[in-house]
């Protein structure tokens, strides 16, 4: 099979990875890819939301298989514009990806199916949304309503910081028209669980779990960004919680979206909340999370072209997933001043060292390669990857063999999986 993989961060390096392993597998193209990915793959100069040059690419070059990875190019139809042409894409259409495209949406869906979420309320108006703010109670949660490349969510402290967020997602839009309306929700407490979902829209069959790291640094302190690292799986996440979120949240969903006309195929993200009072949903994603998915796919043992190519025909039912018994930790190696602002172009040292021990994957974000070096061209630029029998050996495995990559600027957490949450 002839793929063509749509993105260029750590996500789609991990995709085209695990897809090379298929025997299926023939050739993979990505667009736009990055420097990791070019060492696997043959890197295309789209843009991974230029729609029509993606279309037009695939049926020149006779693709099988159109994985759409980003949140955006699904927003905007991409899967809808590539399978009119006859081609098979996988990932939601734009009806259905609409459920991480609007978190108004979301929370409407789960309000009206009544899958457990925290309270929340919606505002298109600014000066309505303070006077809530100044007699809701705090700790609360700000969350603009579009896209905004996970940095749009803001967990307020105080009464103050929730009216600066507000005013700048809704007056200043730091994060454009996606914060246009905005929801405030209720700060629930308890373990934050990331469970990844394969779907046709009518079997859906959960992932191992996973544990995102959104803050920039130690000990969840600073600003949200795209990941800090991820492992997998979450032992707060036990066989008797995971079936309450499914009977609850994960399959009442895609009976919901069916019900709506927005059939949902693909992978479909749960940001879970384990309060005392059982799961709480927190969002949706229409894809593969990031970092999550370079922490589960090493895991994998079942060939990810038979899943993706089991959904398309609509016969997910047949797949048996089958995971190793291990647990993984990944590291993310970021540019100094992420998430605010960064220089790149940086060298990137150590990444051709033939020193990196077994089970160990590095899993490139913003990277670009000149012959036979790599340099810094992103925010997030190295996931690095361990399998181990444990959490805690997979941990120290990862920072053993970060110590082996350098460049200028270079920032990580040095908790990742450390401690309990």
């Amino acid at each position: 099979m002839r793929i063509l993989i749509v993105g260029g961060g750590g996500r789609e390096h991990a995709l085209a990875w695990k897809i090379k392993k298929s025997s299926r597998c023939s050739r993979i193209f990505c667009a736009p890819g990055n420097g990791g990915i070019s060492d696997i793959a043959e890197c295309v100069g789209i843009k991974a939301t230029d729609i029509q040059e993606m279309v037009k690419f695939a049926k020149q070059n006779s693709i099988d298989m159109t994985i759409v990875a980003p949140d955006d190019p699904l927003a905007l139809g991409m899967v809808d514009a590539l399978q009119s042409e006859g081609l098979r894409a996988f990932g939601p259409k734009k009806n259905a990806a609409i459920i991480e495209a609007s978190k108004v949406f979301a929370k409407d869906l789960m309000r009206k199916y009544e899958i457990p979420t925290p309270e929340f309320r919606v505002f298109t108006d600014y000066s309505e949304a303070i006077v809530y703010l100044r007699q809701t109670r705090y700790p609360t949660v700000i969350k603009a309503d579009g896209l905004a490349l996970g940095k749009g969510v803001i967990i307020a402290n105080n009464c103050q910081e929730a009216c600066e967020a507000v005013d700048n997602m809704m007056n200043k839009k730091i994060f454009g028209m996606a914060g246009s309306r905005i929801v405030a929700e209720s700060f629930i407490t308890g373990d934050e669980v990331s469970v990844l979902a394969f779907t046709d829209g009518k079997t859906i069959i959960p992932m191992i779990s996973a544990k995102d790291h959104k803050r920039v640094y130690d000990g969840n302190m600073g600003p949200n960004t795209g990941g800090m690292g991820a492992f997998s799986p979450s032992s707060a996440y036990n066989y008797s919680i995971a079936n309450e979120a499914f009977e609850k949240i994960i399959e009442p969903t895609i009976k919901a979206m069916k019900n709506e006309g927005r059939s949902f195929s693909g992978v479909l993200y749960f940001g879970l909340m384990l309060s005392s009072n059982g799961p709480y949903l927190l969002e949706y994603n229409a894809r593969f999370g990031d970092p999550e998915t370079q922490a589960i796919l090493p895991l994998l043992k079942t060939d990810l072209l038979d899943i993706f190519d089991a959904i398309l025909s609509q016969d997910l039912a047949s797949i048996n997933l089958e995971w190793q018994e291990k647990a993984s930790a990944c590291v993310v190696l970021a540019s100094g001043g992420y998430p605010g602002e960064y220089k790149t172009g940086y060298e990137i040292f150590g990444l051709d060292d033939t020193g990196f021990e077994e089970d160990v994957v590095i899993f490139h974000s913003g990277t670009k390669k000149t012959g036979d070096k790599y340099y810094t061209n992103g925010g997030r630029v190295i996931g690095v990857t361990a399998i181990e029998d444990n959490l805690e050996k997979a941990v120290t495995k990862a920072y053993r063999n970060i110590g082996k990559i350098s460049f200028e600027g270079m920032h990580y957490r040095k908790d990742i999986g450390k401690f309990k949450f």
